[in-house]
């Protein structure tokens, strides 16, 4: 009852919002109205009978780039307003949900970078969540040693950038990795902060998290299946805070074929059933990626079943930012005249 009653006092009101807000997601009624869309515009008509109102109402001619763009403002939004309003611990909390897009952002723009792309035009496509005050300044960055100190060093990002990871690394490392090492020192922090919030809290969100991290280590260890990665560099790239435990995570950095990759996840029942899923789909339509977001919406919807926590605010904009994906890909279709492959989005449970 303590817990409870501390936990409204400080962020009762916007967890109340943001339960409102996922009324606001669209059900499988509204992806079946945006389905039968034949054009872009018939798309954007629909989309003004759902919660996203007429935020295209403005736009002289519709395409995908517009809808991504308007439905990331549309969650930049709802995120200012609950960060704006927040307070400790909360706004630590979502701070950290930030950081995931930083590091997707920096990644780009490092890429970007080492294929001599212009730097104003990459800055265009960063998602505005992993927007940060260094960004502005990426333009005058010259090569890697210099986008090293104005991004890495002075930011947000550099508690998650190891002492021995410098320069040289940092210009001669796949950018891939570079991600991954980012990502995997950020969740690992993360996890560790949501370990000393409430104990609500900290169920919800470990569990969410884990799932994260076994996601990603079986992703790295199917990808890098066939490249020259030796055992200790895959290791080295593997989340640690995940339900898979230290052996599972050797083992799968050692890993030489899929059926090992498989055999290993599969000792998790919910990853089993995510792998034989695959095995049964014959269209191919639904990648080992598209079984994962079904599971991972699946477990955010659940951590609604509970109340006084923080876990609300991280799964509310998962959902949102699959829901945006679900949109787009609808949106790619319909402009590629691909109707065939239309259905194949992520549905999204309601209850």
């Amino acid at each position: 009852m303590a817990n409870s009653c501390n936990f409204n006092s400080t962020a009762g009101y916007l967890e109340g919002m943001t339960r409102g807000f996922k009324n606001g997601l669209l059900k499988q009624s509204d992806y079946l109205s945006l389905t039968q869309c034949e054009t872009l515009d018939d798309l954007a008509l629909n989309i003004q009978n759902t919660d996203y109102g007429h935020v295209l109402a403005s736009e002289q001619g519709a395409s995908v780039e517009i809808f991504e763009s308007r439905l990331r403002e549309r969650i930049v939004e709802q995120y200012n307003y609950l960060r704006v309003n927040a307070t400790e611990p909360m706004s630590t909390f979502l701070d950290y949900i930030r950081y995931e897009h930083m590091i997707d952002n920096v990644a780009m723009l490092i890429s970007g970078l080492n294929n001599h792309r212009p730097m104003k035009k990459l800055l265009s496509l960063c998602h505005p969540l992993g927007y940060f005050d260094q960004l502005e300044a990426i333009g005058v960055a010259s090569n890697t040693d210099e986008l090293f100190d104005a991004i890495l060093i002075d930011t947000p990002l550099s508690k998650f950038i190891s002492k021995s990871f410098g320069h040289r690394d940092f210009k001669r490392i796949d950018v891939e990795i570079v991600r991954s090492i980012l990502f995997k020192s950020y969740i690992e922090d993360f996890y560790k902060l949501c370990k000393r919030q409430d104990p609500t809290t900290a169920e919800v969100m470990c569990n969410l998290l884990s799932f994260q991290a076994d996601r990603r280590a079986i992703t790295i260890s199917l990808n890098s299946l066939h490249s020259e990665f030796n055992h200790d560099d895959r290791l080295l790239l593997l989340p640690t805070c995940g339900h898979l435990g230290p052996i599972a995570l050797d083992t799968l950095s050692q890993s030489v074929d899929y059926d090992q990759v498989r055999a290993v996840s599969s000792k998790n029942f919910e990853y089993a059933v995510v792998f034989d899923s695959i095995e049964r789909d014959t269209d191919n339509l639904i990648t080992l990626e598209d079984r994962f977001l079904m599971l991972e919406a699946k477990k955010l919807m659940q951590s609604y079943l509970q109340q006084f926590h923080l876990g609300v605010f991280y799964s509310y904009l998962k959902l949102k930012e699959l829901e945006c994906r679900n949109i787009i890909w609808i949106a790619e279709c319909i402009s590629q005249r691909q109707l065939d492959k239309i259905n194949a989005y992520i549905p999204i449970p309601m209850f």
